[in-house]
């Protein structure tokens, strides 16, 4: 079996340091990297290209809502068209640095309450792969399993790649656990370990409840924003390793090539 382990990173501000970005750039196979509207700037995603391309790390652009002040997490609601040029624009923006760096992007993964509101909202997920294949048809949908952006990328024949989260806890809808509550949340590394293995073992997302939902698994993402999120990502891979799993960026896992 393969397994991609991807990780948001690139998002420097008041709200987040990237000091741990080297370190999970050694471990994860694919980056996903801010685009300047949330969290980065130009440098930081100079420097995130960079170091991922020297691991051998595939990169992809993150965009969000034009919200630095809230790190990208308020809910906005904007028309089609305005959505349609922020997904745009933060894709060109990465592209363009890439390209100057001799690497290309090979995936989008939303950020934020964008991608949160997308996961529910299939119109709204529907407008964001449209803008995906605007851009490049090429690129790969990371986007969370058994959500609207799931059924809207595969319904126009993008390229998707079906996401867990090692580090969060799932409502009995499948949904993530909100961060304003206690247990949205995993900090143990070992336990993190063992939420993500019975996942991929089970294909099935491990709601807090203990209830399970079947559902395909591509790729696991472990935030890079926590106390022991280099430990939880060292556990992780050290563990797939273990299981016998094969880890690969994501435009080299076999359903893409």
């Amino acid at each position: 079996m393969e397994i991609n382990i991807n990780c948001d990173l690139g998002e420097s501000s008041k709200l987040h340091s990237t000091e741990n970005d080297p370190l999970l750039l050694k471990i994860v196979n694919s980056a996903n990297i801010a685009c300047g509207y949330h969290a980065g700037n130009k440098p930081t995603m100079e420097k995130t290209i960079e170091i991922s391309k020297k691991n051998n790390v595939s990169i992809g652009a993150h965009p969000s809502f034009k919200d630095p002040e809230n790190f990208g997490r308020k809910r906005i609601d904007l028309p089609p068209n305005e959505i349609k040029k922020l997904i745009i624009d933060q894709i060109n923006i990465l592209s363009e640095i890439a390209n100057s760096k001799e690497i290309k992007i090979t995936h989008v993964k939303p950020h934020g309450a964008l991608n949160n509101m997308a996961c529910e909202d299939y119109d709204l997920a529907k407008v964001i792969s449209e803008s995906i294949i605007e851009t490049n048809k090429d690129l790969i949908f990371l986007v969370p399993t058994g959500s609207q952006m799931e059924k809207a990328g595969k319904n126009l024949n993008l390229k998707v790649a079906a996401e867990i989260f090692a580090d969060r806890n799932y409502e009995d809808d499948g949904n993530l656990v909100s961060r304003k509550k206690n247990n949205a949340m995993i900090t143990d590394p070992e336990i993190a370990k063992k939420h993500v293995i019975k996942m991929i073992e089970t294909q099935a997302l491990n709601c807090y409840s203990g209830k399970q939902i079947p559902c395909e698994i591509d790729s696991i993402c472990v935030h890079g924003d926590g106390k022991s999120a280099v430990n939880t990502a060292k556990k992780i891979k050290e563990g797939l390793i273990k299981s016998g799993i094969t880890l690969k960026t994501l435009n080299k896992l076999k359903k893409f090539i």
